[in-house]
């Protein structure tokens, strides 16, 4: 779509009679109010804030706007004012269709010639109404004085907003698949552009063991977390030290993003029993921890301790996340331990001051020990395990995050390789759980998650892979938990998913890697190509679909010479095994059929989408490394694929001897 039908796009669309207007931010806010004129961006040159606890928001949106930050009592025509409400003066405020009060999320935006004022009655709704001002500086068009379309003026407007549902988030399984670090801050900076709340990471899991020669011993299984109670527990490739998760927690408590860290036990324990194997429950699997041994009350309450406990605890959150998810239900006496399990560690979450959160598992696990509802959270992710129903009378407060809608599996065959943001716009809200709806807004429905789990250890999925899943699924999942009963038409959700195309991961991050661009550089060895976001944690990269384009003169290029690198990936004119073109990321290497000869001059091209990369050289298709499929599981019962897909660096160039001239890099 080029920008002239954006334009048009953005105003209205006509369908079967009816006028749809394109949404102003992602999610749509709840109540928008035209009055009429435009501000000019280039005329808002400061940002003030009237309340020191606004400090932190003030300066994100000062940074994203390139503006300073000062704090003042009131605004002028030419500032961005954040101001903080009293309670009482909020209730003031005319709210018609948001509830009557803006509660701990909501907020009030206005635009006008007068400047742009952002008033909540909490840093985080003040925080939420910055990002809503930063996708329309994003994405709002306007024709100038000589009718070019350009970026850059905001309509005059009031919009009062706040969330249908205080629980709007994201499960990330990072035990079988690890995330660095600077992912994870991405992370947390692209859900806050999005208002989602909450991020849930798994923070221990195993695979297949199908896919490992039907051993357990040799099943892949990691924690995540460095431990100095159990020294040889933490996983050896690729781990979080106890401070920086401390700290990505306060960090993302600034951005309104809470983390909620899980450790899954009583299955999904294979790192554990690897740890430890007295632990294992051998008459199931090596996976399942053995409810009847003494030894584990101790050994998990010792894991909780070393996390939750202590003056300055690592887990500097309100939840944590208990696990609970699939224990064999062969045995009804294992069900009351298992049952008896989940009360305890309930119980010892509580003790240490924060809200526990389980899967649901009663429904599966049926027995006659009690499970309190009473100050716990529930994920219901399958009405088998857990069935709704029940639950509500239970009186149990629920997140919805049903698998068949909203899993991710990437590359695996079943659930969603992709969410179907089509099929969610228009029938999933988060009091649909499966086959079972409750009503809108259903006091014991607190939101609604989605989640990407990486159940299959070898089939080559990138952090770069997984993000391109995340992005559209991240914009659907938070229309419909902040604004679930918006227009769900065909011609409203074409409007939608047009805005929505027009976003990508914020100010702070490009992990889609839509911002780095090259045009025709000569390339010069051991130098900065793109520096990351400014003040962010990306790295330099362009994602899905691109093309990067090169004139080399080859020279002798020794095995593991690098042509662009970043923290996530490699590029090489000469890979380290074979000395071919190749690439390497996520700790698999791939390698095209082709070695340059020195002395010769030609053209390469790369051309990479999210199935694969092409290699041209001088026009002619060298190579397409697509999926690699047929991989079977050692039972026969499933096949899969390895992905070789690469999201391309462009952060720094290796130490190469070739002349490269004439480099682009292009979507």
């Amino acid at each position: 779509m080029n920008i002239k039908t954006k334009l048009f796009s953005l105003l209205f669309v006509l369908g079967m009679g009816q006028a749809v207007a394109q949404p102003l931010c992602i999610p749509t806010a709840q109540e928008v109010k035209q009055t009429g004129g435009t501000v000019e961006v280039s005329s808002i040159t400061n940002v003030t804030y009237n309340d020191a606890s606004l400090q932190f928001v003030a300066e994100y949106l000062g940074k994203a706007w390139n503006a300073p930050v000062s704090l003042q009592k009131k605004g002028t025509s030419s500032s961005i004012f954040l101001t903080l409400l009293p309670q009482k003066e909020a209730k003031k405020l005319p709210l018609k269709g948001v509830g009557g009060s803006l509660g701990n999320e909501g907020y009030r935006l206005t635009i006008s010639p007068k400047g742009i004022t952002v008033q909540a009655t909490t840093p985080q709704g003040a925080l939420w109404g910055a990002q809503t001002l930063l996708q329309m500086k994003d994405t709002h068009f306007a024709k100038n004085n000589a009718g070019v379309i350009t970026k850059g003026t905001l309509p005059c407007l009031t919009i009062t907003d706040k969330p249908d549902y205080p629980i709007r988030g994201f499960m990330i399984d990072a035990g079988r698949k690890f995330y660095p670090l600077s992912y994870l801050y991405s992370l947390v900076n692209v859900m806050s552009y999005y208002k989602m709340n909450t991020l849930q990471l798994h923070l221990n899991d195993n695979g297949f063991n199908d896919q490992f020669e039907g051993s357990w011993d040799d099943t892949y299984a990691a924690f995540r977390m460095e431990s100095d109670f159990f020294p040889g527990l933490t996983a050896i490739d690729g781990s979080y030290s106890k401070q920086e998760m401390r700290d990505l927690i306060r960090y993302a408590e600034k951005m309104g993003v809470e983390i909620i860290p899980e450790f899954d036990v009583p299955a999904h324990s294979l790192a554990f029993t690897h740890f430890r194997p007295s632990l294992a429950a051998k008459k199931y699997d090596d996976a399942h921890l053995d409810l009847e041994n003494p030894e584990l009350i101790p050994f998990l309450d010792s894991l909780y301790a070393e996390y939750l406990g202590g003056p300055d605890p690592v887990f500097c959150c309100p939840r944590f996340h208990i696990g609970t998810d699939e224990y064999s239900n062969k045995d009804s006496a294992i069900c009351e331990r298992f049952r008896e399990l989940i009360v305890h560690l309930c119980n010892e979450v509580k003790k240490y001051g924060k809200q526990p959160v389980f899967w649901g598992s009663l429904t599966h696990a049926k027995g006659v020990t009690p499970v309190p509802s009473d100050g716990v959270l529930m994920s219901l992710w399958y009405n088998g395990y857990a069935d709704p129903e029940e639950m509500h009378k239970q009186g149990f407060h629920m997140i919805s995050i049903p698998d068949a809608f909203i899993y991710i599996v990437p590359a695996a065959g079943y659930y969603n390789d992709y969410l179907n943001t089509r099929w969610l716009f228009k029938n999933w809200t988060p009091p649909l759980i499966r086959n079972k709806r409750f009503d809108h807004q259903d006091p014991l429905i607190d939101g609604g998650m989605f989640a990407l789990w990486n159940d299959f250890i070898k089939n080559g999925i990138s952090v770069g892979d997984c993000h391109d899943r995340i992005l559209p699924a991240m914009q659907v999942v938070s229309e419909k938990c902040w604004h679930a009963l918006r227009d769900t038409t065909d011609v409203a959700y074409a409007e939608w998913t047009s805005f929505a195309s027009m976003l990508s991961d914020g100010p702070l991050a490009d992990e889609i890697g839509r911002k780095s661009m090259v045009n025709h550089i000569d390339l010069k060895p051991k130098s900065t190509l793109i520096a990351p976001p400014k003040g962010g944690w990306g790295v330099s990269q362009i994602g899905y679909p691109y093309t990067v384009e090169f004139t080399i003169e080859w020279a002798d290029e020794k095995p593991g010479t690098v042509l662009c690198t970043s923290e996530r990936s490699t590029f090489y004119l000469s890979d380290p095994i074979k000395g071919m073109l190749g690439f390497s990321r996520d700790g698999y290497l791939f390698q095209f059929k082709y070695k340059g000869k020195p002395g010769k001059r030609e053209t390469i091209q790369l051309k990479g989408d999210n199935k694969g990369i092409s290699l041209y050289a001088d026009g002619r298709l060298v190579e397409y490394l697509k999926p690699d499929t047929g991989h079977r599981t050692d039972n026969k019962k499933s096949t899969y694929k390895i992905m070789r897909t690469l999201v391309f660096p462009l952060q720094e160039t290796g130490d190469f001897r070739s002349k490269i001239t004439n480099f682009s890099a292009w979507r």
